[in-house]
């Protein structure tokens, strides 16, 4: 047998393999989506028109509509009947972790329905949430995509645990995404993002057809998944899977959540303890300047076009669980009081200028008094990461009330 025929024979051989591993895959419903894909103005967006199972963290069948949203689809023009309220904000808003219906916004436009302020419209809320997003991408996608749908309220869902970071490019170390810097105390925009050479092999042709590649074969999606299964090991513990969704019935019975040792008081990937205290650095201190200036720029322009705004605080997992004397180890360990120094920064700025809800000390109460946890899922550790269908259930409910006390001195546009 010649080589070249040998040769040939092992490729088609390897070639029968794969076709029978994804028709195998796709028989038996294994798929990992690709979300995500290159954007020009802000670095990444959600791929219109892909759906799949979301099982990183929590589960969910996900969505994106034909505006790349994760939500359903919503009418352009606005009808005139209708308040419509966009929200901005990051994977918590996104929220991949739950079922749509199970979402703070889709909670939310729920409750305000039975507001008296509505009586004669209807309430609409748009969720324009992605992953990763900062405060800076946040405002760009306001300018480019949001004012297209006529919004009456513009809801920004601030999560300072990470966005103050994600405002920061000597911070974030991402060179994939757009930023703001200070020059001659003015706020520029930097889209040296696009000039990259990942951001330009992705949008070439040639990444363009590994990008296809990727979506349409299963069998590249679950290596790539198994790729960061690899490098990012699920957090859960069997305790916390036993006891997932359950209220606790006494947090010193429960091993590994007492004092220091909870997992959810340890800190985790993509969460900076560093907003818990007054910046000291002053790399810290020009990432919250950043920020501030965004948020204010964002309140001005919405309030310039004659539209309401509202900012909210997202809580994260140390903040609100139901270990009350291992979270005062934890501030002591910090040397605060608290951990509501972003709370407490975000409401003073809003003084006088803007509503803001913050909703990590609401979440806490109710986490103490209630034995819950509120953030995370069996397959992923409970007190940590995102909001469970509690927590989300939880921010709709207070984000409807806040909403509901001043929706009366709206009109519909």
């Amino acid at each position: 047998m010649s080589k070249n025929h040998t040769l040939l024979v092992i490729f088609i051989s390897a070639l029968i393999s794969l076709v029978m591993c994804e028709a195998g895959l796709r028989a038996v419903g294994i798929s990992y989506p690709i979300f995500s894909r290159i954007d020009d103005d802000l670095g990444s967006t959600l791929r219109p028109h892909t759906e799949g199972w979301w099982k990183r963290e929590g589960e969910a069948f996900v969505r994106i509509n034909s505006a790349g949203l994760r939500d359903r689809e919503h009418a352009m023009p606005k009808p005139d009947h209708v308040l419509r309220i966009a929200v901005l904000g990051d994977s918590f808003a996104e929220a991949m972790q739950v079922p749509m219906e199970d979402t703070f916004w889709a909670v939310a436009e729920r409750e305000i329905r039975t507001c008296t302020a509505m009586v004669g419209r209807e309430p609409e809320i748009i969720n324009f949430g992605v992953s990763g997003y900062g405060t800076a991408q946040e405002l760009i996608m306001l300018r480019r995509r949001v004012w297209a749908y006529a919004p009456d309220v513009v809801l920004l869902a601030i999560t300072p645990t990470n966005d103050v970071r994600n405002n920061s490019r000597a911070l974030e170390k991402d060179d994939r995404r757009p930023y703001y810097f200070f020059k001659d105390g003015q706020l520029v925009e930097d889209t040296s993002f696009r000039h990259e050479g990942g951001f330009w092999l992705r949008s070439s042709s040639f990444g363009q057809v590994v990008t296809q590649a990727r979506d349409s074969l299963r069998i590249f999606q679950l290596t790539i998944e198994a790729l960061r299964r690899v490098m990012s090991p699920s957090r859960a513990t069997d305790a916390q899977s036993v006891h997932a969704g359950q209220l606790l019935e006494g947090m010193t019975r429960v091993s590994g959540y007492q004092g220091e040792e909870s997992p959810w008081l340890q800190g985790e990937a993509g969460l900076d303890m560093e907003t818990y205290v007054e910046p000291q650095e002053s790399i810290w201190k020009e990432a919250w300047q950043v920020t501030e200036y965004l948020i204010k720029q964002m309140h001005a322009e919405v309030e310039g076009r004659g539209k309401a705004f509202m900012a909210i605080t997202v809580s994260s997992g140390p903040q609100v669980g139901p270990d009350q004397a291992g979270r005062r180890m934890l501030e002591r360990r910090l040397g605060v009081s608290d951990l509501f120094y972003s709370e407490n920064r975000i409401r003073a700025l809003g003084d006088n200028r803007f509503e803001v809800l913050a909703l990590a000390p609401l979440f806490q109460a109710y986490a103490e008094e209630n034995r819950i946890f509120l953030h995370g899922f069996p397959n992923s550790g409970l007190g940590l990461g995102h909001w469970n269908i509690a927590g989300h259930h939880l921010a709709g409910q207070l984000i409807a009330q806040k909403l509901c006390k001043y929706l009366g001195v709206l009109q519909p546009a």
